[in-house]
């Protein structure tokens, strides 16, 4: 469309990209005196004393299809199996067979019922044979199961799920990777942005905390960062880091280019508490939205696009994976706060 009819078309857009300087890594402005470590412990308690009510991240819900095999996740040293029913309803429960031991995971799924692959045992869901199933709950992006006697906490009938752009006008990807340390440490890089120009530049720039947490009613990280997209090219949006419950942190952007957007990291603990040698899964979830018209051809696009977000959120936990195990390994020494 030419004219004046094209340019009434175009009045108030703006490209979601910027051309941003030249810019020097060791030229930026030190950010360790505003990261406290006081301050990043002080937030860290806090987040550690909100209630989960028991209920877990195990993975992403359209890993577990109806008409698909059975998941197996372990989280707290306890093994989970999950599946679906005919009609698509999750279920979960032990994942050992009650009869014998055998692992369910590698069980199959017929007609919506486990079938034990050692001797054909069924499980329709229900309790069986002191087989008991464990409250499940599928968001639409991720699954969550409730652990009682891994929590230890008063349960919840639903866990605290945050709040994300509404379904069906977002894209969304599920990442996962297992590092060698405890949710607490997971969480401790979360609430600790100010390292994201100098840890990661090749994703941010200009990274700046505009106001740190003041404390338990006002505890949100807000920052100011340039998502780096290919050479000079960035996207500047601002965003809050906040922390609803002990094993999750999630990154909201609230202005610029997609706002709405939202990042959740959820840590699980695989084996139990105080294990020497703890593992925990990192699952996080990339719920990104845009108003810009053409955001329905990325929706379209979605399974294309969801290995390139696991690409990107890969790259940048193979760095935070190792800064959480060493912050692990440091408290283990006794050189860093536990």
């Amino acid at each position: 469309m030419t004219g004046a009819a094209g340019r009434g078309e175009r009045r108030g857009w703006t490209p979601p990209l910027r051309r941003r300087r030249r810019w020097d890594w060791a030229a930026q402005a030190p950010t360790w005196q505003e990261a406290r470590p006081a301050l990043i412990g002080a937030a860290l308690e806090r987040a550690c004393a909100r209630p989960s009510g028991n209920w877990f991240v195990v993975g992403a819900s359209r890993d577990v299809r109806a008409g698909g095999p059975p998941r197996g996740r372990t989280v707290g040293g306890v093994e989970v199996v999950l599946w679906r029913s005919e009609t698509g309803g999750l279920r979960a429960g032990p994942g050992v067979c009650p009869h014998l031991g055998a692992p369910l995971r590698d069980s199959r799924v017929v007609c919506g019922t486990l079938v034990c692959h050692w001797h054909g045992l069924a499980l329709d869901g229900g309790p069986f044979a002191g087989w008991e199933p464990f409250p499940v709950h599928d968001d639409g992006v991720l699954v969550w199961v409730r652990l009682d006697a891994v929590g230890g906490e008063e349960p919840l009938e639903r866990p605290v799920v945050p709040e994300r752009p509404v379904a069906g006008g977002a894209v969304d990807a599920v990442f996962t990777v297992v590092g060698r340390c405890e949710p607490q440490d997971v969480v401790a890089n979360r609430l600790d942005p100010w390292h994201g120009s100098w840890f990661h530049p090749y994703s941010f720039v200009d990274l700046t905390v505009a106001r740190p947490p003041r404390g338990e009613d006002d505890d949100t990280f807000v920052v100011d960062v340039s998502f780096r997209v290919t050479g000079r090219l960035v996207v500047p949006v601002r965003a809050e880091f906040t922390a609803p419950g002990p094993r999750t942190v999630v990154m909201r952007v609230t202005e610029g280019e997609g706002a709405t957007s939202v990042v959740e990291t959820h840590a699980t603990p695989l084996t139990p508490e105080a294990d020497p040698r703890p593992r925990t899964a990192v699952i996080e979830a990339v719920v990104a939205a845009s108003d810009r018209r053409g955001f329905a051809l990325a929706r379209a696009a979605a399974p294309a696009l969801r290995p390139l977000m696991r690409r990107t959120a890969g790259r940048l936990w193979r760095d935070d994976l190792a800064y959480a195990e060493r912050r692990w390994e440091l408290r283990g020494t006794g050189r860093f706060p536990a």
